[in-house]
């Protein structure tokens, strides 16, 4: 039997957050672990495009490591710096 090791999984939304604990064979990568995660169980269409380890971008083929959490990040609605500039913009408006 293969060694396995224990990751987490995490992803949120607006509202809530969902945070799985899985036991994965040692040497499964990042993708080979989402396929068979309980996140995909719960959401099975959901889209995953970019994802990282510990709040760092990182990439499908990376190897994790025992006590890794793979967070799944959503698409941004808006640009926080767009958003910003607008703020910023609407702030000089009203002060004049």
């Amino acid at each position: 039997m293969a060694e396995t090791i224990q990751i987490e999984v995490a992803y949120g939304l607006a509202d809530e957050q969902f945070l799985y604990t899985e036991q994965v064979a040692k040497g499964m990568t990042v993708i080979e672990a989402l396929k068979q995660s309980k996140l995909l169980m719960e959401f099975p269409d959901l889209v995953i495009d970019k994802v990282g380890i510990f709040g760092k971008l990182t990439t499908y083929d990376t190897v994790l490591i025992a006590g890794d959490r793979i967070e799944v990040y959503r698409p941004l609605k808006a640009d926080p710096r767009d958003r910003r500039r607008k703020q910023v913009e609407q702030a000089r408006k009203e002060s004049q």
